[in-house]
């Protein structure tokens, strides 16, 4: 949310009469709120009515003035607002009906479970919305529309089977398949997205869990082993389905290794349990579609390998390859924000996450003349984006790292210098990425 507006009472009346655009609010509780949701929804309702402010995406500060806010609720943010102001421009308090999604992060940590021969179980389990996952959504930067593709394909997946639509005559499988280059995100965006989902429909499946299974694992070196492994993986999943309040996530990774068994199998290198195997999986994936509450994300690095018979039952194929321009620049500015806010880099004036310029806003690198430190800034940020072009998303994540670890004097470092001893850092380690 932004500056405060002045809006005369008739606005209020005028909206009264129109559609209200729909803008989710994400309520975190406190690891110590012993709150009832259908207590905080409304306060935070109150809240959001009394402060005539514009809408747009981030946090908003919680009320230390309103004492059960302050004492029940961690955090509170705006999403998906920038949707409204594309229609409307600023997006004003009067056109807006707040969604309130009130949730506590769980903080379990990933489960492991031994099998009957002390060896870790095929997969690793987590209670969502987990701790470690927060703000890992809004962290991910792609272009423009992809993470709002799969969130809405998933809302649609899950209301379809809600509503009880008949499968025969509209088929959907509630499968995602995201492909591309290693170290483009993938398997944290899935997570990203399986957290966000677990918010989003907390009211209708206040219990929700994220089994991650690693795709390898599932083919033992004793292949009478992994028939084992499926059966002992797609037991715990049913048990989970089992309850109807509970929305369970099922994430397979590197899901062209069953594409590489079945291949093998078929050429006859690799024993006739292998196939098996691969086919029993799907049969399972398959037998899941009767289940409404569960959703099925995948990840590949080789697309080329991803098996036909798996790819046919996706219902979207989404490409994530390396980041664009666009990405890297916004990547980098939310890294060097970061090293302001923690003071390892220099605050030239009080940055938060809007003062620097988004991509958009310096496209062509035109800047204000009357603000031309801002302009150095966002002219070596750009020139910072162009040099790493071919890296991917995880090396940019690193990419300020190596930077600081560069520097002769890094006690004290203006953003500009650090932004432009970047762009050497980005391309060495160009340089040195293997052909």
């Amino acid at each position: 949310m932004s500056v405060p507006m002045e809006v005369s009472s008739v606005h209020g009346s005028d909206a009264a009469a129109e559609d209200k655009v729909l803008v989710p609010v994400e309520v975190c509780l406190k690891s110590s709120s012993a709150a009832r949701v259908d207590d905080v929804r409304p306060a935070v309702e109150r809240m959001l009515e009394k402060r005539s402010l514009s809408y747009t995406d981030g946090p908003i500060r919680v009320p230390t003035e309103d004492a059960f806010l302050a004492e029940n609720v961690q955090s509170i943010r705006i999403c998906e607002a920038d949707e409204g102001t594309q229609e409307h421009g600023v997006l004003l308090f009067w056109q807006v009906k707040p969604v309130v999604h009130v949730f506590q992060l769980s903080e379990e940590g990933p489960c492991e479970e031994l099998t009957t021969d002390g060896q870790l179980s095929s997969f690793h389990e987590w209670t969502l919305p987990a701790k470690e996952f927060d703000g890992m959504w809004e962290s991910l930067i792609y272009e423009p529309g992809l993470k709002k593709r799969l969130l809405r394909y998933a809302q649609s997946a899950l209301l379809f089977t809600e509503k009880g639509v008949d499968p025969f005559l509209v088929s959907w499988n509630r499968i995602i398949l995201l492909h591309g280059p290693p170290g483009t995100g993938k398997t944290s965006l899935c997570k990203a997205l399986a957290q966000k989902l677990s918010i989003r429909f907390n009211s209708r499946y206040p219990q929700c869990q994220l089994i991650e299974v690693n795709a390898h694992s599932l083919f033992s070196k004793w292949f009478s082993e992994s028939g084992k492994l499926v059966a002992r993986l797609f037991q715990k999943i049913q048990e989970m389905v089992e309850e109807d309040n509970n929305l369970v996530f099922v994430l397979i990774d590197e899901v062209e290794s069953l594409a590489a068994a079945r291949k093998s199998a078929l050429s006859g290198s690799e024993p006739s349990d292998s196939i098996r195997v691969v086919n029993a999986l799907l049969t399972q994936m398959d037998k899941l579609k009767s289940s409404p509450n569960v959703v099925i994300l995948t990840t590949s690095n080789i697309t080329a390998a991803i098996d036909i018979a798996f790819v046919d039952r996706a219902d979207i194929k989404a490409y994530v390859g390396p980041p664009t321009l666009h990405a890297r620049y916004e990547i980098l500015r939310s890294c060097l924000l970061e090293l302001m806010r923690t003071g390892i880099v220099s605050n030239i004036k009080e940055l938060d996450m809007f003062s620097i310029p988004s991509y958009a806003s310096v496209q062509g690198r035109v800047m204000p003349v009357q603000d031309l430190e801002m302009a150095d800034l966002c002219n070596a940020l750009v020139e910072a984006a162009d040099a790493c072009e071919g890296l991917s998303g995880r090396s940019l994540r690193k990419l300020p790292f190596l930077t600081h670890a560069s520097l002769a004097e890094p006690q004290w470092c203006n953003p500009v210098k650090f932004l432009q001893k970047m762009t050497d850092t980005a391309k060495r380690e160009r340089s040195e990425l293997p052909d």
